[in-house]
Parts: C-alpha cells; sequence; structure tokens
C-alpha cells in the first residue's frame, strides 16, 4: 500500500506552499475539467524510488468552530489516516500556544512526527530554531518552502522508512467502489448489493487499515467491492467535515477500476458531488452514478432528473446513471449489469484498421482549419492503453491540435464504439518525433 504523509500545523505556517512544492506543481484552485472547481488536498507524490500520498489539512476547515476545534479536527484526520506526520512550525515567529495544542494533540499517535520548521531564510527564525526542540519530538528538519532550503533532507526524512518496490499480489478481479458526500446512503447502498439473494459474499481483509473489501460474485464471475464509508464509528466532528471523507474516497478510487458516485436523490445534486465525481475521472477510472434514495421523490421522473445529472455534469456525459433505493432494494438488480458493462469497456481494444476508418471518414467530414497557412493532419492512430482507454494520433504538428477537435475526434470515437462509462485518453504525436 502507499503509505500516506499528512502536513499538520497551525494557520498562516506554509503547509500550502510546502504542499505545492512536494507536489512537484502550482496546484490551482480551478482545475482543466469543465465544470469542476475544488481545494486540493491530497496529491500522489514520487520523490526518487518513492511514491506517498500527501494530505494538507491546510485545505480542510470548520466553519463555525473556535479555532482549537479546528486544530483538533486537522491532527484527528492526520493521526487516523497518516503513516507520517509533518507538523510545520513558522521559525520566524517561534514557538506558541497554539503549536503547543498541536503537540498535545500529536502526543497520542505512534505515527512518525517530523517537526518541519518554515521560513528559517528569515534571520529571526536562526535565533528560534531551538526553542522548538521543546516540542519533545525526536526529529526536526529546518526548511525555507519558498526558497527551497531543507526541502530535500525534509523528503529524505520523510521516505526514510517506506519501501521503494513492494511486492504486490496481482488480483485481475474487477475492483469498484463507492464514493459520495457523508450521508448519501453508501453503506446502505453497500449492504444491499451484498444481501441480495444471488450474490455471493465472503470477507477478505483489505488493504486499507479501516475498511473490509468484501467479494461478490455475479453471473459467475467474482468482483471486489471496496468499502469507503469507514467500519469504525467516527465522532461528531468528523460528520462536520466534508472533505475528510473525500481523503477516504481518494485512496479507495486510486484501488478501484470503477468509481461508484452516489448522489442522493431526497437532497438534489450538489457542489461537492461534482468534485468527488472530477477526482474519479482525474484518475482514469470507469464512473457509474448511482442515484440513491429514489423512493423518497414524488415529483420528478427518472427522465427529468437524468436532464438534470446531465446539465450538472456535462464533462462526464459519457457515464450510465442507475435509479435504485438502497434502503427498499428497488431497482437494485440494475446496477451490476452496469458494472459488468463499464468494467468492460473500460479495457475494450479497438482495431486498429476500424479506428482509422472512422478517424479518416471524420477527418473528411470535418476538415479542420488551418492557421498561420498550416493544417492539421492525421496521418495514423492507434490504441496504446486501457484502463482507461488510449489512443495515440500521429500528426503533422500537435500544435495545431483545438481543444475542441479533440473533443470533435473524441466524441466521433464515442459514436463508432462502445465507451460507456470509461473516459478516455487522446494523445497527439508529432510523426517526425518517431523518425
Amino acid at each position: 500500500m502507499i503509505p500516506t504523509v499528512a502536513l499538520i500545523g497551525r494557520p498562516n505556517v506554509g503547509k500550502s506552499t510546502l504542499f505545492n512544492k512536494i507536489a512537484g506543481k502550482k496546484i490551482s484552485i480551478i482545475e482543466d475539467t469543465p465544470g469542476i472547481t475544488r481545494d486540493r488536498i491530497y496529491e500522489q507524490v514520487t520523490y526518487e524510488k518513492y511514491k506517498f500520498n500527501l494530505i494538507d489539512t491546510g485545505g480542510i476547515d470548520v466553519s463555525k468552530e473556535i479555532f482549537n476545534n479546528e486544530i483538533k479536527v486537522q491532527a484527528e484526520i492526520a493521526i487516523e489516516e497518516a503513516d507520517v506526520i509533518v507538523f510545520v512550525t513558522d521559525g520566524k515567529e517561534g514557538l506558541t500556544h497554539n503549536d503547543l495544542v498541536v503537540r498535545d494533540l500529536l502526543r497520542k499517535t505512534k505515527k512518525r512526527v517530523i517537526v518541519a520548521i518554515n521560513k528559517v531564510d528569515v534571520k529571526e527564525a536562526k535565533d528560534n530554531i531551538y526553542d522548538f526542540y521543546e516540542l519533545g519530538f525526536d526529529t526536526y528538519v529546518p526548511i525555507s518552502a519558498i526558497h527551497n532550503t531543507g526541502y530535500h533532507d525534509l523528503l529524505e526524512t520523510i521516505c526514510m522508512d517506506f519501501n521503494t518496490h513492494e511486492e504486490e499480489i496481482v488480483d485481475d478481479r474487477l475492483k469498484f467502489c463507492m464514493i459520495g458526500r457523508p450521508n448519501v446512503g453508501k453503506s446502505s447502498l453497500m449492504n444491499a448489493l451484498l444481501n441480495e439473494e444471488r450474490v455471493v459474499v465472503s470477507n477478505i481483509a483489505g488493504t486499507t487499515r479501516d475498511s473490509i473489501d468484501s467479494v461478490v460474485k455475479y453471473n459467475k464471475e467474482e468482483y471486489v467491492v471496496i468499502d469507503t464509508a469507514g467500519m469504525r464509528k467516527k465522532g461528531k466532528i468528523f460528520e462536520s467535515v466534508e472533505k475528510y471523507s473525500l481523503v477516504r474516497s481518494m485512496r479507495a478510487i486510486d484501488r478501484s477500476d470503477i468509481c461508484l458516485v452516489v448522489i442522493n436523490a431526497e437532497e438534489g445534486i450538489k457542489e461537492h458531488d461534482k468534485h468527488i465525481a472530477g477526482y474519479a475521472i482525474e484518475k482514469g477510472k470507469g464512473l457509474i452514478f448511482v442515484v440513491n434514495k429514489w423512493d423518497t421523490v414524488k415529483d420528478t421522473t427518472i427522465n427529468d432528473f437524468k436532464k438534470l445529472m446531465r446539465a450538472e455534469f456535462q464533462f462526464a456525459p459519457y457515464a450510465p446513471i442507475v435509479f435504485l433505493s438502497a434502503l427498499t432494494k428497488k431497482r437494485i438488480s440494475t446496477l451490476m449489469p452496469e458494472v459488468v458493462k463499464v468494467g468492460e469497456n473500460i479495457k475494450k481494444e479497438i482495431k486498429t484498421n476500424l479506428l482509422n476508418n472512422v478517424i479518416s471518414d471524420a477527418y473528411q467530414l470535418n476538415i479542420p482549419p488551418s492557421y498561420k497557412g498550416k493544417r492539421l493532419k492525421i496521418y495514423f492512430v492507434n490504441q496504446t492503453g486501457i484502463k482507461p482507454p488510449k489512443f495515440t494520433f500521429r500528426v503533422n504538428d500537435k500544435g495545431l491540435v483545438h481543444f475542441s477537435y479533440e473533443r470533435y475526434l473524441e466524441n466521433k470515437i464515442r459514436e463508432s464504439f462502445d465507451l460507456e462509462g470509461t473516459p478516455i485518453t487522446l494523445q497527439f504525436k508529432n510523426r517526425r518525433d518517431d523518425d
């Protein structure tokens, strides 16, 4: 399992700057995917031979709560989810009472804690460094997130106990998870699915520390269902933090082939539903929308709600929508056939000659406009990957590919081949680069 590292500390100590630096890019709040705006609090990081998940607790806040409760939530999330905790402090300001509050919360964990003393490029910080030893932890790394001082020392310290090559048992069974906001009915849906008469269930130990993966047998095939609801009871403080569910969902997304985004029909579509679906798309996972609690809706038809879904989730028009009630089990039988179908589509392989015929016809039907005397030419296309399907185009100049024309080509591929439920990736390469 990929280890998880959490950044924690009081506000304005530089957690987000450090997060962006470790992630290797400045992460914008607004992503490229249409219709998705999100606060980024989770990123998978590669450093030399190591990989780890990074959580920025600075992106987690609790409205209408006093400061210490906010810090408590962040600390508990870090303690719960992380293998290593980076306690970020402000060297310029020196040790504060709120640092001691964080210290007291972190003392109860058996996880490894690294104190990162930030802003050491400032003169005052050099005088304050030794005060932080009062915190009583074993490891201290002076850094400047802005000026890169101590950055590699910190990463080396973070990764010192991580394995570079973990042997994983290859499991070819299709894996799917249920993700969504708190209280949309993920647990109920899981139970309803597992209690179906024609489904045989056995529990196996999951690779996450707090979930049980269930093996579902459907039509003589085995599928692994990854539970993201969490098996342990959480305190009320967790229930008030939607983004906490996102941390857990991200882990499940990483391990899954297909994500079932559960929507509460009673509450309607929320902005956070879009954020969660966006993460699944970004990771290249198959996608199914599950509108749960459909039995509670009296004044809207399936067709009307489906139109609303398509309008709100314009960035995923290819995802099937299933309407059901986990509580009454009404229409629950419509779910597994969609899982099976999307499972086939995410690993679908299309013959090269068929693909080229479709793209050739599409090109002739809609020849790209010329730009500065040059026009895009497509010489050859072939499929170069699955999960999700990836198509590589050999062209005269990839700089001539306008995003609207790329979308046109994607639509033509989807019109010709059944790729329902799966994102697809289009890559453009200059033909001369192959010479």
